[in-house]
C-alpha cells in the first residue's frame, strides 16, 4: 500500500507540474482526464459486480466491488491515460478485475465474456445517462440557464464522449481487453469443433497481446497512423452524436 501511495503523489505531482508550467494545459484537459477517472471506475466495478452475480466473490474480497476510484486505478493505465490525454485520444484502462473463471455460472468461457462485456455496457449506459441529461436539460431548466453553466455542460460532453471510447476501446478483440474474452465466449457458444479450436488458438494467443496493444497505442499516437482513430474514435462519435440527437 505504501508503495500505490508514492505511486500516486509522483503522478499527482506530474500532473500538477505539467498544468503549471504548460500553457496548452487546458481545461479541456482537465475534463478529459476526470471523465476517464469516471469511465474507469464505473468499468471495473462492473466487472467485480458481474462477477460476484455469477458465483465469484474473489473481487469482491478484494474490495472491487466499489466506485471508489483508487481501488481500481491501475499504474500503467494510468499514466496512459495522462500520454494518450495529452498526444489526441484519451485512453487508459484500470487494475484487472480478479476473477476465478472457474467458479463462473455458464462456465469459465461463457461466464467470463459475460463478466468483460458488463464493463463496456456499462460505459455505454453512463453515456446514454448523460446524453437524455444533456438533451432534456435545456427543456427542463430552460437555455438560458445552461448557458449560465457552460462548465457543466463541457465536462458532461466530456463524461459522455470518453466512456464511449472506453467502451468501443475495451471491445478490441485483442487481450487482455475485453472484446478478446467475449469473443472466446461467443466461440464457446457455438459448441462446434471449429469454435472450440478457435477458442483455444486464439487463448494460446494471451501472452502477445500486450505486446500488440502497446504497439497499436503507441504506433498510432506518435506516427500519427490513426488506427486508433478509425477503430475507436471515428464509432464513438457515431454513438455519441446519435444518443445526442445528431
Amino acid at each position: 500500500m505504501g508503495q500505490d501511495w508514492i505511486f500516486w503523489l509522483i503522478v499527482g505531482a506530474i500532473l500538477v507540474a505539467f498544468m503549471f508550467f504548460q500553457a496548452r494545459a487546458s481545461v479541456a484537459i482537465v475534463y478529459t482526464l476526470l471523465a476517464l477517472l469516471v469511465a474507469i471506475t464505473v468499468h471495473e466495478f462492473s466487472h467485480a459486480w458481474m462477477a460476484l452475480q455469477l458465483g465469484d466473490g474473489t473481487a469482491s474480497t478484494d474490495g472491487r466491488v466499489s466506485l471508489n476510484p483508487l481501488v481500481h486505478l491501475d499504474p500503467l493505465g494510468t499514466v496512459m491515460m495522462f500520454i494518450t490525454t495529452l498526444t489526441g485520444l484519451g485512453i487508459g484502462w484500470g487494475k484487472p478485475v480478479p476473477v476465478m473463471t472457474h467458479r463462473l455460472r455458464f462456465g469459465p468461457r461463457v461466464g467470463n465474456a459475460l463478466v468483460a462485456v458488463s464493463g463496456p455496457l456499462s460505459n455505454v449506459m453512463v453515456a446514454i445517462v448523460v446524453g437524455l441529461i444533456l438533451r432534456i436539460g435545456p427543456t427542463i431548466m430552460g437555455p438560458a440557464a445552461v448557458l449560465a453553466v457552460p462548465w457543466l455542460v463541457d465536462l458532461l460532453a466530456s463524461v459522455m464522449l470518453i466512456n464511449l471510447v472506453i467502451a468501443v476501446f475495451n471491445l478490441l478483440p485483442i487481450p487482455p481487453l475485453d472484446g478478446y474474452s467475449v469473443l472466446i465466449g461467443l466461440l464457446a457458444l457455438t459448441r462446434s469443433r471449429w469454435g472450440v479450436q478457435a477458442a483455444n488458438t486464439l487463448e494460446s494467443w494471451n501472452r502477445f497481446g500486450m505486446m500488440l496493444l502497446f504497439g497499436l497505442i503507441l504506433f498510432s499516437q506518435f506516427l500519427r497512423l490513426n488506427i486508433l482513430w478509425s477503430l475507436v474514435g471515428q464509432p464513438a462519435y457515431r454513438l455519441y452524436f446519435f444518443i445526442l440527437g445528431g
